[in-house]
Order: structure tokens, then C-alpha cells, then sequence
């Protein structure tokens, strides 16, 4: 790193703190002994989604979060869940430092999450999800739930 005092090129840390997704180090030039702080955070690849028409867009958590917390309306099922859900998906495909994602992805990951946590939720989630246009969808999933 270098001093933006005296511009020599080695510096040393002198402490390092974690600060909302960022390391804050404070930094003492071996030159001049002058002190400054930076700021470090992760570069993370942007994911895009691919929707079922084929286009792509940013993925979004806070659509995400949404989309679930119309599944879990009026159910017993707290919002660190539900953001924990979110988390969890997101997390899964950066772990993986995957650019893109289909939809059905995400749809698939929160679907699991959801049956463990909320059946009711599940069923709602799904409805939407896989596009339910009849009766005999909603029969084919809750009976799936029967057998497990």
C-alpha cells in the first residue's frame, strides 16, 4: 500500500477491524510514520438471473425477500427466516462465483427451504412459482408432501 503522504510503497498495519462487510486498517507508513485508514471490501461477481422467456436481469434480493413474504402472510414464520432464506440462496451461487442463474434455480432452493420450514408457505410459494393453473396441481403437490 502506498503512503499518501510521501508516496514510498511500504506500509504496515498497525490495527484491523470488520465493519459492516468491510475491513477497516489503520496504516503507518515505515517511511515518514505518518497514519491513515482504508477501507477494504470483497469484489463479488454480479449474478444475473435468467428468466424462463429467456432474458436476463440482476438478481434481486429484495425481490426475493418479497416474493417469500407473500408465500409466509399470516404464518408463523419470522423475518430473520425469511431473510435467511434469501441469504442462504444468494450465498450459494457467490460461493460458487456463478455469474448466472435461472430462475428455476432460485425457485428450486427456496422451494426445499421453505417445505422444512413451512408447508403451508411451501404450497403458496409453489402455486406461484410453478404456475399452478389448476386443481390438479395443488392435489399433485400436497399429495407429494403426503408421501415424504
Amino acid at each position: 500500500m502506498k503512503c499518501p503522504f510521501c508516496s514510498y510503497e511500504d506500509t504496515k498495519v498497525i490495527d484491523s477491524r470488520s465493519i459492516d462487510r468491510k475491513k477497516r486498517r489503520r496504516r503507518e507508513c515505515t517511511n515518514c510514520q505518518r497514519r491513515f485508514t482504508t477501507y477494504e471490501t470483497i469484489d463479488v461477481p454480479v449474478l444475473a438471473v435468467e428468466k424462463r422467456d429467456g432474458s436476463f436481469e440482476p438478481f434481486d434480493k429484495n425481490k426475493l425477500v418479497n416474493g417469500i413474504y407473500s408465500a409466509i402472510k399470516k404464518r408463523p414464520v419470522s423475518a430473520e427466516a425469511v431473510s435467511r432464506i434469501a441469504d442462504e440462496t444468494e450465498t450459494c451461487f457467490l460461493n460458487d462465483f456463478r455469474e448466472t442463474v435461472s430462475s428455476s434455480e432460485i425457485g428450486n432452493i427456496v422451494l426445499e427451504k421453505l417445505k422444512k420450514l413451512d408447508v403451508i408457505a411451501y404450497i403458496r410459494f409453489a402455486s406461484v412459482y410453478k404456475d399452478f393453473t389448476d386443481l390438479e396441481s395443488f392435489i399433485g403437490i400436497i399429495s407429494e408432501l403426503d408421501t415424504k
